[in-house]
C-alpha cells in the first residue's frame, strides 16, 4: 500500500469517528456539522441528524441520476466524494454548492418556520443536482442551471414554501422555481427533454438547444407557456 493511500484511509477513519463518512455506489458521502454550538447546529442535530442527511444525499443522488438519465459515470461530473457541511454563513442564503461541496446555513436551519427536516431535504435535492448536472462549460445562464436544480426538486415533490406559482415570472431564465415550472412545461411536450438538455450542456450551451429538441425557439416556448396561464378575464355584464 502506498503512503498516500494509507494516509487517505487513516483520514477517512478519523473523519468517520468525528462526523459521518459513508460509502455508497462508489461515491463517498460526508456529513459534517461544523457549527454544533450554534442554534442552527443544535437544531440540525436534534431535528435532522447525520443519518437523515446521509440517507438524503444517497437517495437524492440516485434520483438525480435517474431524472437526468446519468446512469453511467461518463454521463455525469466525476466525483468520488461529495460532502455536506452545516456552517454559519455571512449572509442569509440557505445553502450553496462549490463543485462537490454542499454547505447549508445554520441561520436558515434555525429560523425556518415549519418542518425543517423536509425543508432540508428539498434543499439537498437542489444542491446535489448542482453537484451532478452539466453547466455548459461556463456558458449556460445561471438561471437555467438553478432552474434545472429546482426542476429536479419539483419532480421529487419537495417544493419550497416561497416558490412562485406556475406561470409566474418575467423571463424563462429568471431561475429557480420560475424556470423550473417552465422546464416542467417543456418536459410535458417531450418526455426526457430536461435530461437531453442537460446532456447537450456537457461541453457548451446555446439557446438553440431548445429548438433542436422541441422544434421551437425558447422564446416561442416561453410565450406559449405564459399564454396557458394568462387567460382573458370574462367581461362582466353591465
Amino acid at each position: 500500500m502506498g503512503y498516500q493511500a494509507f494516509v487517505l484511509i487513516i483520514s477517512l477513519f478519523t473523519l468517520t469517528a468525528l462526523h459521518g463518512i459513508y460509502a455508497e455506489d462508489d461515491v463517498v458521502f460526508g456529513v459534517f456539522n461544523k457549527a454544533p454550538a450554534t442554534p442552527g447546529g443544535i437544531r440540525f442535530k436534534d431535528e435532522i441528524g447525520h443519518q437523515h442527511a446521509h440517507q438524503t444525499m444517497r437517495v437524492a443522488t440516485d434520483f438525480i441520476w435517474r431524472v437526468l438519465n446519468q446512469h453511467k459515470p461518463a454521463d455525469r461530473r466525476s466525483y468520488e466524494c461529495v460532502t455536506m457541511s452545516v456552517v454559519e454563513f455571512d449572509n442569509n442564503n440557505p445553502s450553496g454548492t462549490s463543485n462537490n461541496k454542499v454547505k447549508v446555513n445554520t441561520k436558515y436551519i434555525y429560523k425556518f418556520n415549519g418542518d425543517v427536516k423536509r425543508a432540508f431535504t428539498g434543499v439537498m435535492y437542489h444542491e446535489l443536482t448542482r453537484v451532478w448536472q452539466w453547466k455548459g462549460n461556463g456558458q449556460a445562464p445561471i438561471g437555467l442551471i438553478n432552474g434545472i436544480a429546482d426542476f429536479v426538486r419539483l419532480r421529487a415533490y419537495y417544493p419550497a414554501q416561497d416558490w412562485v406559482k406556475p406561470g409566474e415570472g418575467s423571463r424563462w431564465d429568471e431561475g429557480y422555481s420560475v424556470t423550473a415550472y417552465f422546464l416542467d412545461y417543456c418536459e410535458s411536450l417531450k418526455r426526457g427533454f430536461v435530461a437531453n438538455l442537460n446532456k447537450k450542456m456537457k461541453d457548451g450551451y446555446s439557446d438553440n438547444f431548445f429548438e433542436e429538441l422541441l422544434g421551437m425557439s425558447v422564446d416561442e416556448l416561453w410565450n406559449d407557456y405564459k399564454a396557458m396561464y394568462n387567460k382573458i378575464r370574462p367581461v362582466k355584464n353591465i
